[in-house]
């Protein structure tokens, strides 16, 4: 059996930051407030911190961070201010100043209530305090409000499959990967669902290896979970309700 906590959006890991191509579990921050708009970057009056890590950051499907600008339910514009405060979060959360970044994503959330971005940063905040039900309400709006961002789509796929919403989590998965079919740790993260959670080696194996696939630099440590479910025996067991832990046992990405 394996266990599940990997992280991919485009975020930086000081305790509450996520870094793209980091395996850690619960750390990140959520960037873009657009609907995955590849070219939105951080104003310039925004914190230095904040506006080179949105500069150098990957693409969602690569990267550790969701949200990176503001995005509206509508297409109108963003206020010059909205961002700047926005990007004063990002930055409390990734210098692990969690509480202080949660006051202004909540005061954002008030002010301009149509922010994706504010809430998927709450519901990263609330699914690393363990506080589940929080961060799949947060994640929700999140998607709601911008139904196009993968990122956003994978960390819900985190929060359900942490509160045992397995086929919840499936689904959300399956929404990242239909927005970007390249997003290497939606992939990933399916896989280990199927794997560890649904019970099927099969579908765990094609993804394993489309995962790898997607990773041009490799994945040791994915490619060995690959030998392990072509080595390991049909299972006659039920989905398990929790996975244990164990040494080099397979983890999700966020």
């Amino acid at each position: 059996m394996r266990s599940a906590e990997r992280l991919s959006i485009g975020l930086l890991c000081a305790p509450l930051a996520l870094a793209a191509a980091m395996l850690l579990a619960g750390c990140g921050s959520i960037e873009r407030l657009r609907d995955a708009l590849p070219g939105a970057s951080a104003p310039a009056s925004a914190p230095a911190k904040a506006a080179s890590a949105s500069a150098a950051a990957p693409s969602p499907a690569a990267s550790a961070s969701v949200v990176d600008a503001p995005k509206p339910a509508s297409t109108g514009p963003i206020a010059p201010a909205t961002e700047r405060a926005y990007y004063d979060a990002l930055a409390l959360m990734r210098a692990g100043h969690a509480a202080d970044a949660e006051r202004g994503f909540r005061a954002l959330t008030k002010s301009d209530p149509d922010l994706a971005g504010p809430h998927a940063n709450l519901g990263l905040l609330a699914r690393q305090a363990g506080h589940l039900p929080e961060a799949v309400s947060e994640l929700e709006q999140a998607t709601t409000l911008a139904p196009g961002l993968a990122v956003a789509w994978n960390q819900l796929g985190l929060a359900y499959r942490q509160s045992g919403e397995f086929t919840k989590a499936r689904d959300a998965y399956q929404h990242a990967i239909a927005i970007d079919p390249n997003y290497a740790t939606a992939v990933l993260n399916l896989g280990v669902l199927d794997d560890l959670y649904l019970g099927d080696s099969a579908r765990a194996l094609e993804l394993y290896t489309r995962y790898l696939a997607l990773t041009p630099a490799g994945d040791p440590v994915v490619a060995k979970w690959v030998a392990d479910v072509k080595n390991r025996k049909p299972a006659s067991a039920a989905p398990a309700a929790s996975a244990p832990a164990q040494a080099g046992a397979p983890k999700e990405k966020s």
